[in-house]
């Protein structure tokens, strides 16, 4: 990773995108230590401490530490990640939208016009949840104009993160919402990390269950490695074909099916969707906050494995549903069939669709599982041994997931112009 670093680092072009991704993600952190007007923090910091391992310490992870300083990226991304999950969603159910997302770069462009206009609607009713809900006792001053403010700061800051992240996949290096959720958990990583050891040293935690966290946390990292590396070889042969005086193809060759074609992003839909009925409860007390805190949180002792669960289910319906997405095995065929390729001993057109479908589906299972239980073992882990760190697996899965991202499409877009350059001698 590093040597990729370094040779991406002395080609121009990638070097100038480098800089500038990395000047975006400065502007994020800067962003996440600007106070909403209006607001007292140290109430909210109160508030913070009187619910510690609580509802609100998971959705302060990952949103770097903005939620609790109740900054203008308080919101973070996520109102953009849970819309684009609903219009996902929604373009399977509704045959307009379907037909949008065949259109190509048009109909993409649509579809995420929608996504945005979508976003505002989530961002700003979540503000709205909070500012009137649970954050009140933290205005300064109870009117509607203060009210407003706020909730106008936090869509506008969902909006500009929104923004600064489609900025960074276009003009930068990998995909800015990752990067940006990645930057949000890594800066809270080193607090977290003092807040273990100091609770060591001072005899509330047990030394075996930090050195055991250790080595869950080099395990996943070993895991998520393993699994997005992991791939099956599928061989494909050409037919001769003469054209004029040539023969064109007779070579063989494979298909790398990847066994996690969705990377990290079926755990970042996850989270976005388990974390919506903890931040509704925020905006009541009582009853139904009781309820979400006992069976929907990682502080319920009945929750914590509801939400592993729950965890579990979704990340593999999404990796499913995130692999659908990506890979098309009936255009795949045509491809395939259009260019005189055939799988030996599979027939071309419907037959080869369909065993590619089933080689998909079976490693998307074992990328699936596999991706679940990295995910979702570490929470376990930590209710049983009572060892109240929340830079648990999720984040460390992120983290490590955005990295190898990140890495590979540094490496693709060095492989790009080494050929342009051999092209052009």
């Amino acid at each position: 990773m590093l040597s990729t670093l370094k040779n991406a680092w002395k080609v121009p072009e990638l070097r100038k995108k480098m800089i500038f991704t990395l000047m975006m993600l400065f502007i994020y952190r800067v962003g996440s230590s600007i106070p909403v007007p209006g607001i007292n923090g140290s109430v909210i910091a109160q508030m913070f401490d009187s619910q510690a391992g609580g509802l609100l310490d998971f959705i302060n992870l990952m949103a770097g530490g903005a939620f609790k300083n109740f900054t203008i990226f308080a919101l973070n991304i996520y109102p953009y990640i849970t819309a684009s999950i609903i219009l996902q969603l929604l373009t399977i159910a509704i045959p307009s939208l379907e037909e949008l997302s065949r259109e190509g770069e048009e109909g993409r462009k649509k579809i995420s016009q929608y996504t945005k206009y979508l976003t505002i609607v989530l961002a700003a009713i979540q503000a709205a949840g909070i500012s009137i809900g649970f954050f009140r006792q933290a205005l300064i001053k109870d009117d509607f104009l203060s009210i407003a403010v706020v909730i106008i700061v936090l869509t506008a800051g969902t909006a500009f993160l929104m923004w600064l992240g489609e900025q960074i996949t276009e003009k930068g290096v990998g995909n800015g919402i990752s990067l940006l959720i990645f930057v949000g958990i890594v800066s809270r990583a080193p607090e977290g990390l003092i807040k273990m050891f100091s609770a060591v040293k001072a005899g509330q935690a047990n030394i075996i269950a930090v050195i055991a966290f250790l080595i869950i946390a080099l395990a996943i990292i070993v895991g998520v490695i393993m699994i997005q590396e992991g791939q099956r070889k599928i061989p494909v042969q050409y037919a001769k074909r003469v054209v004029g005086r040539k023969v064109y193809g007779g070579q063989s060759t494979h298909i790398p099916m990847k066994v996690l074609m969705a990377g990290v992003i079926p755990v970042i839909f996850s989270t976005s969707l388990l974390q919506f009925p903890q931040i509704i409860a925020l905006f009541f007390k009582g009853g139904f906050a009781d309820f979400v805190n006992k069976y929907l949180s990682l502080n319920g002792t009945v929750g914590v494995w509801i939400y592993s669960i729950l965890n579990v289910l979704l990340i593999i319906f999404f990796t499913y549903f995130y692999t659908a997405i990506q890979f098309n095995p009936i255009e795949y065929s045509n491809n395939l069939k259009q260019n005189g390729g055939f799988i030996p001993g599979i027939r071309p057109g419907k037959p080869t669709s369909d065993y590619l479908s089933k080689v998909v589906s079976r490693i998307t299972l074992a990328g699936a599982i596999a991706l679940a239980i990295i995910a979702t073992l570490p929470v376990i882990i930590e209710a049983i041994v009572k060892l109240n760190i929340h830079f648990g697996g999720t984040g460390i899965l992120i983290v490590v997931g955005v990295v190898i991202e990140t890495v590979k499409q540094l490496e693709a877009q060095m492989l790009m112009r080494h050929y342009k350059g051999f092209l052009n001698k």
